[in-house]
């Protein structure tokens, strides 16, 4: 039986490894474009680090984005979710194998008397103890491949689970590149602000001095406190919106918001935005792994085509058994209570379905081609990404510049309006719309900063931020702590 059953073992693999039905995968086009339009450099070899936040060199922005891939849930989720297609992938491969099952048993009969075996056996009935110990086999011989495509649609599936992991590991820190950069901006606005509310309240006293003196007028007086008292409430806004920021983050980090994350720092500079690589287009799809999972999609569909053919070819399946059963224990090992069965060795072939066959192949081409078309427009939508944030990048550079060029005249119109009023020669209005004006540059020069940083964050996640595929969770979460 053993020999018999490795000859048709042999003969099925020889057979199957002629032949898998349905269509090779093959990797959709990427995009033709030669360089990204507003790229000022490329090359297709410049990539980002792996934990591509350091380019930042901010030791605090570091310690952040380790909290959030160790405590996030998300991260945790999305992990589970790769472990739950790793375990579907092994219970698909182990159709490969054959199933092999030992089984034991006692039991204890009677038959009837009066049926016509009982008749037949001169009316008695037979009764007695069974014991039995044995062992099946079954195995689907793959002559055709479809278990195979099966297999390769699994392990597609499999893969795209751990792209689309690391797509939330990429999302994730991005998110809190921007929660933190727009934190320590709107810090940057505060300085300014209570920078901008001292001295308020200088001119504030300053004007009431010079109003009981005889030297001023009520109007410069009620002036100087609707410019004090906008400082103010502007300050509480900036202050409302920093407390959102970073209840946001803290959510992030797996942290609770109702705690202080982080302190804010007085006198905040905010970095010069680092220069990002910029790779070319045609290499997008293997920096983002959201374009890879759509890839790794796409090879799923196409075995699932496979798999659909594979119903029109005759299964072929075996089974057998072996094992011992005898009345008595202690006759259960001896020879004659052997029994054993190979076979059968069983053809199965469509004939009639009413269509089904048919109906599940026309499905699956239609899910494939459905994929091929999403990845298209993923692809478009990555090089779109790229491109807005690249032209951000440039434009917030030339709005940062011509920015300062205001800040530097309105502080000096400020000086000049100050200095007129002291001198009696103009009015105090002059002197509130100088302030306005210089702190209205002032934050808008913040502003801009925080919004060229920001920029920077959005090219790093659109590029992929130093994504490569296949690399595991805990080696990530590992290296940012």
């Amino acid at each position: 039986m053993l020999k018999n059953f490795v000859l048709v073992s042999a003969l099925a693999a020889a057979l199957g490894g002629c032949a898998t039905i349905g269509p090779d995968f093959k990797a959709p086009a990427t995009a033709a474009d030669a360089a990204y339009r507003h790229a000022a450099v490329t090359s297709d070899v410049a990539r980002l680090p792996a934990q591509w936040w350091t380019v930042f060199g901010d030791a605090t922005l570091d310690g952040l984005e380790g909290r959030a891939l160790r405590d996030n849930p998300g991260v945790k989720a999305a992990a589970q979710r790769l472990l739950q297609a790793q375990a579907q992938l092994g219970v698909v491969r182990a159709g490969q194998a054959p199933n092999l099952a030992v089984s034991a048993g006692i039991s204890n009969s009677r038959t009837s008397a009066e049926t016509s075996q009982g008749i037949a056996l001169g009316g008695r009935s037979i009764e007695g103890n069974n014991f039995a110990i044995g062992a099946s086999l079954s195995y689907e011989l793959d002559l055709w491949g479809r278990v195979r495509r099966v297999v390769e649609a699994a392990d597609a599936q499999a893969l795209a689970a751990q792209d689309d992991r690391d797509g939330v590991i990429l999302l994730l820190s991005s998110q809190v590149a921007s929660n933190y950069w727009q934190l320590r901006g709107l810090d940057a606005e505060l300085a300014i602000l209570r920078g901008a509310l001292d001295a308020r309240r200088e001119a504030q006293h300053l004007v009431e001095a010079r109003f009981n003196a005889g030297l001023s007028n009520e109007l410069d007086v009620s002036r100087a406190r609707i410019e004090r008292a906008n400082a103010e409430a502007d300050l509480h806004e900036v202050q409302r919106q920093r407390n959102a920021v970073e209840h946001a983050l803290a959510t992030l980090v797996g942290a609770s918001p109702s705690a202080p994350l982080l302190a804010t720092t007085p006198g905040v500079q905010l970095p010069q935005p680092p220069r990002i690589p910029v790779g070319l287009p045609a290499s997008l799809v293997g920096q983002r792994p959201d374009l890879a999972a759509s890839v790794a999609q796409i090879r799923a569909f196409n075995a699932q085509v496979g798999v659909a053919q594979g119903a029109f070819y005759p299964s072929l399946s075996l089974t057998s058994n072996f094992g011992y059963a005898s009345e008595h224990l202690r006759d259960l090992a001896s020879g004659g209570a052997r029994q054993f069965s190979f076979g059968p060795l069983a053809l199965s072939l469509p004939v009639f379905d009413g269509g089904r066959n048919r109906a599940n192949l026309a499905l699956s081409k239609a899910r494939y081609e459905e994929a091929v078309a999403n990845h298209e427009t993923r692809l478009l939508t990555a090089l779109r990404e790229v491109e807005d944030a690249l032209s951000d990048v440039q434009q917030r550079q030339q709005q940062g510049e011509v920015q300062a060029q205001s800040q530097q005249a309105a502080a000096r119109a400020l000086l000049v309006a100050q200095a007129r009023y002291e001198r009696g020669v103009s009015t105090y209005l002059d002197v509130t719309d100088a302030q306005r004006n210089a702190l209205a540059a002032d934050r808008a020069a913040a502003q801009i900063r925080t919004q060229r940083l920001l920029a920077t964050v959005a090219v790093a996640r659109a590029l992929g931020g130093g994504w490569e595929q296949g690399e595991p969770l805990a080696t990530i979460a590992n290296a940012a702590n």
